[in-house]
């Protein structure tokens, strides 16, 4: 159906765009009971809520004429969790009002604060930042409040999630009574029903996430792989795919960083968005995804969050999400405004019953499949290259006199040889994959078991990642003060605050002696000692213990002493302090 309930220039702008009728949470928005009222909108990232909410407060904004009065101070204020999704914002509603007349300010991160400050005292009607920012700016007296008649949150959730309660409450605390507020949120946990029973009056509560949770547009596959081939297993799928954009998810900052250079190295035009890039860096990385000279980026949860790419067609969760609802969000980044999409969720063979449990309690259905093998990717690869060369196509005449030339030389065989050569030559070669059968699963287990290592004891080092311990400095360090050879040391598992130490029990008492005779001899001394309990279940305290994830405003990670260490994996967790901090 056509839009209705919609001043005639908004309809107009709406035409001029090629909008012909209202996506379901815009029709939603537009419906006679849902005049005037607070609003809590469920709607999937990508299903047009901007213009929804744009649509929902026009009556606050526009006079009887149809155009937006000039005013002093704001009449709507948007608040965004991210830059990049609140200049996506601001782009929207400058077209969707600009023929009304409304003047828009965006007030973000990265950006001039005085300029933003001036655009506040021009007379701008629709304010749209980040809280941060608008917190500030709030502070200094620069942004009133007071004649504000529409508040939209967008993303609330992930507002909630990012630790922005606190300057959400001291924005909404500083708007009049009488004013609306719209909440949209993708999913509405606990904090999110809370944060809308404080400041909404009588909310209408519109859905259109659909029953099954999921995003419509979205397949989702589930990928078993071995442990030690996630790697090889997401060269294989983007291979395989070929997507225009492909997006892939880590957990950490240190893991993007690695899989980065891994794909770099491979020949993939790729991209890395984390917590450790500046705004600068941030805005190339995004523009090269857009003008189409990088096609795969490499993320974490936060980092990737208000990303919008229009050409973005494969998610992949390279490390498992940590709930259902992190699921969901890093899925939305594709299968949006109706295009398709696809989210892959890489499950080690351990994971699987974990991975199972969350997508049934998110109610999505998932394809178990394997990883796509090298012969797949070449069947592919065929077909692509055929397609591609036998679509029609102009030549001018300068291709056509250097193809004379060619067939002169050659023979047409040799010609169209030599093309699928420099084809193939372009693309990173796919991987050999283990055969993804319980006998090849056990065969798998089995091979990562060195000899000589049957019976072995753990040994536990009092510092762990937060310390900045890595293998290569953490082996020649105990060959040193063990007295024992690497081909004596095992496995080396490296957790948040400690780290474990496997060796075979025959040369266990030999190896703690040694440990005894040597404690204190380095000027930094790092505490060794048997472990009691065995590296999982350490592993799993150091979790429960942890300190800040990425994404929670809590200040920089700090090293021993309280100060800011720098990256780098040769550095040395204890270079400025006696005892290192467990």
């Amino acid at each position: 159906m056509p839009f209705s309930n919609i001043p005639p220039i908004l309809g107009d702008a709406l035409a001029a765009r090629g909008y012909s009728e209202p996506t379901p949470v815009q029709a939603a928005v537009l419906e006679p009971e849902a005049a005037g009222r607070d609003m809590i909108v469920s709607a999937q990232t990508g299903s047009g809520k901007t213009v929804a909410f744009g649509l929902a407060m026009a009556p606050d904004l526009m006079g009887p004429d149809g155009t937006v009065p000039p005013t002093e101070r704001p009449l709507a204020l948007v608040i965004a969790p991210t830059r990049e999704l609140a200049l996506q914002v601001s782009r929207e509603l400058i077209w969707l009002y600009g023929q009304a007349g409304a003047r828009i300010a965006t007030c973000v991160g990265g950006m001039d604060p005085s300029k933003e400050r001036r655009a506040l005292r021009g007379g701008a009607q629709i304010v749209v930042g980040t809280p941060g920012r608008l917190r500030d700016h709030l502070e200094r007296g620069a942004l009133d409040l007071g004649a504000l008649k529409a508040v939209v949150l967008d993303e609330a959730d992930e507002m909630l999630d990012m630790g922005f309660r606190e300057d959400l409450e001291e924005i909404l605390d500083a708007t009049p009574e009488g004013r609306r507020t719209l909440l949209f949120s993708a999913t509405m946990p606990r904090p999110i029903v809370a944060l809308a029973k404080r400041y909404q009056r009588d909310a209408l509560r519109i859905s259109t996430v659909g029953d099954d949770r999921g995003h419509g547009d979205i397949a989702y596959q589930a990928m078993t792989v071995s442990p030690s081939e996630i790697e090889h297993a997401v060269v294989n799928l983007l291979r395989f795919h070929e997507a225009e954009t492909a997006m892939l998810f880590c957990a950490t900052r240190e893991n993007v960083r690695r899989l980065h250079a891994i794909l770099q190295e491979r020949g993939f035009a790729v991209v890395a968005l984390s917590g450790e890039h500046s705004q600068s860096e941030r805005n190339q990385a995004l523009q090269a995804l857009r003008d189409r000279r990088a096609r795969v980026c490499v993320a974490t949860d936060v980092a990737a969050r208000g990303i919008d790419l229009p050409t973005l067609s494969l998610v992949v969760h390279v490390e498992i999400p940590r709930d259902a609802e992190t699921l969901q969000h890093r899925s939305g980044r594709t299968g949006r405004a109706g295009k398709k999409g696809t989210a892959v969720l890489v499950v080690p063979y351990p994971r699987r019953r974990r991975v199972e449990g969350m997508l049934r309690g998110a109610r999505i259905e998932a394809e178990w499949i394997d990883a796509p093998t090298p012969e797949t990717i070449r069947k592919q690869d065929r077909e692509r290259l055929l397609e591609a060369l036998l679509e029609p196509a102009e030549f001018d005449e300068e291709d056509r006199n250097l193809a004379a030339r060619l067939m002169a030389e050659r023979s047409p065989e040799d010609i169209a040889a030599a093309l699928v050569r420099a084809h193939r030559a372009a693309l990173p070669q796919p991987e050999e994959l283990i055969e993804n059968t319980p006998e090849a699963r056990r065969e798998a287990q089995q091979e990562r078991h060195r000899p000589g290592f049957e019976d072995t004891v753990w040994f536990r080092m009092d510092i762990g990642r937060r310390q900045n311990a890595d293998p290569r400095w953490i082996l020649p360090l105990l060959c040193r003060r063990g007295h024992i050879t690497r081909n004596e040391i095992g496995a080396i598992r490296i957790g948040a605050n400690e780290t474990h130490i496997q060796v075979p029990r025959i040369v266990a008492d030999k190896f703690a002696k040694a440990l005894e005779r040597t404690a204190g001899e380095d000027e930094n001394d790092v505490h060794i000692e048997p472990s009691a309990e065995p590296p999982r279940d350490a592993a799993r305290q150091n979790r429960r213990a942890g300190g800040p994830r990425e994404g929670q405003r809590n200040g920089p990670r700090s090293g021993p002493g309280g100060k800011a260490r720098p990256g780098g994996p040769d550095r040395k967790p204890w270079a400025k302090s006696k005892k290192p901090r467990a």
